[in-house]
């Protein structure tokens, strides 16, 4: 019996296919510039080999009628395909766990179109289609924002008009739960105690960034919002803005809510002050040379940093600072700024460790922290997918615990 993962993004469509009984990964693949006359899928196996198809695909309709092509291509039986794991970016403060998709829950999702234009309709059509072509499998929608509905409600309020929460859903949600939820597991075994009995900041630094506080084993802060422009400074997302000055912006410019969403999401970040790089292996390796790029490294360690220092206050007691996704878990450069100054409150890198850190060249995880540092510091791969497949096994088996420091998962202690 075989489960799929399936990540809609506005353009993009990612896709892995697990075997149930091992939790081992089959197959998976992407597929990229979906809309776009130039999409291609490229398929990717356990042993390294690739595969490469250009083809247009429109909608992610077609896109995903073009991975069943190319898994029955790899000899993958779709009648063994019982279960089907999405990755949904907002489950809003209704959804605290994975559930089994049935109309009700396409109809709440659908419900967030508006705040979420660009991954909502992607996720939407990614479910139907997957229905579609898989009629017996079960589905079952995995919440970016689940892991942290156990906020508090201080932590997660606005102070503005209450009418507005209460009539519109204006509160901070989160997002990279499963990421957060996954490497917190990890970091568990890593300490050698219960999740339940550890304090924990966690840092998902990719192109995208968010960190979580997290306390018994439950998130309580975080630092993206409603939206995913909030908190740390990301790629093309700038982090913590004025809403004034936001105001300031589109009335001086005359821009309507639709340009300030683009600007908020492809056009600032460290695009938006190198004025030329989103990636931060383009930011550093001119930083040297252009100021601008010097400038915008500094902006972001200024950024984590002070969440850091932040969520330490907020915690009280730090078991682990743990770092993963793109950045976190490759660029030994930032995660070393990110830590400097840090030792009088007990944190402190070996470089060495650091330097050695790196998944891209297939260090798994690391204690990166000296001996005697009082906070341990991880580097900790992140597995997004394997919390969807077990969700997902849960749920069509009867095992699943909406309560994750009760679900018995097999990453964790």
């Amino acid at each position: 019996m075989y489960i799929m993962a399936l990540n809609c993004g506005s353009s993009s469509l990612k896709y892995q296919i697990f075997d149930a009984d091992s939790k081992k990964q089959i197959v998976g693949g992407n597929v990229e510039k979906i809309g776009s006359p130039d999409s291609f899928i490229t398929q990717k196996y356990p042993d390294g080999k690739k595969e490469k198809k250009e083809t247009p695909m429109q909608n992610h309709n077609e896109a995903l009628n073009v991975v069943m092509g190319m898994l029955r291509a790899a000899s993958v039986d779709m009648n063994e395909i019982r279960g089907v794991g999405h990755r949904v970016v907002m489950g809003g403060s209704k959804y605290a766990s994975s559930v089994e998709i049935t109309d009700e829950v396409m109809r709440e999702i659908q419900n967030w179109r508006d705040l979420m234009p660009l991954h909502i309709p992607a996720s939407l059509m990614g479910i139907e289609s997957a229905r579609q072509m898989l009629p017996n499998a079960t589905q079952v929608a995995v919440f970016d924002t689940a892991f942290l509905q156990t906020m508090p409600e201080y932590a997660y309020r606005y102070a503005v008009p209450d009418a507005w929460y209460r009539e519109l859903g204006v509160r901070r949600y989160g997002f990279h739960g499963t990421s957060h939820l996954y490497v917190s597991k990890r970091a568990a075994v890593m300490l050698g105690k219960p999740a339940a009995d550890c304090n924990l900041i966690t840092m998902h630094i990719g192109s995208g960034a968010s960190g979580v506080a997290i306390k018994n084993g439950r998130a309580v802060d975080t630092t993206l919002g409603m939206t995913p422009t909030a908190g740390l400074m990301m790629g093309t997302r700038p982090g913590d803005v004025d809403a004034g000055a936001l105001l300031y912006v589109m009335e001086k410019l005359k821009l309507s809510p639709e340009q300030m969403t683009k600007h908020m999401n492809k056009d600032s970040g460290h695009v938006g002050i190198t004025k030329c790089f989103a990636d931060r292996r383009d930011v550093e390796s001119n930083r040297e040379t252009n100021p601008d790029c010097k400038l915008s490294l500094e902006m972001e360690v200024h950024s984590v940093k002070k969440y850091i220092g932040a969520f330490m206050a907020e915690l009280g007691h730090v078991d682990a600072l743990v770092f993963t996704a793109g950045v976190g878990e490759n660029d030994d450069y930032l995660r070393g700024k990110f830590c400097e100054g840090l030792e009088e409150l007990g944190i402190k890198i070996d470089a060495s460790k650091n330097a050695k850190a790196l998944a891209r060249l297939d260090a798994g995880e690391s204690v990166i922290s000296a001996d005697d540092s009082k906070v341990k510091v991880f580097m900790i791969p992140t597995n997004e997918e394997i919390v969807i497949v077990e969700d997902t096994i849960g749920i069509m088996n009867g095992t699943y615990n909406p309560n994750h420091l009760m679900m018995k998962y097999s990453f964790s202690c």
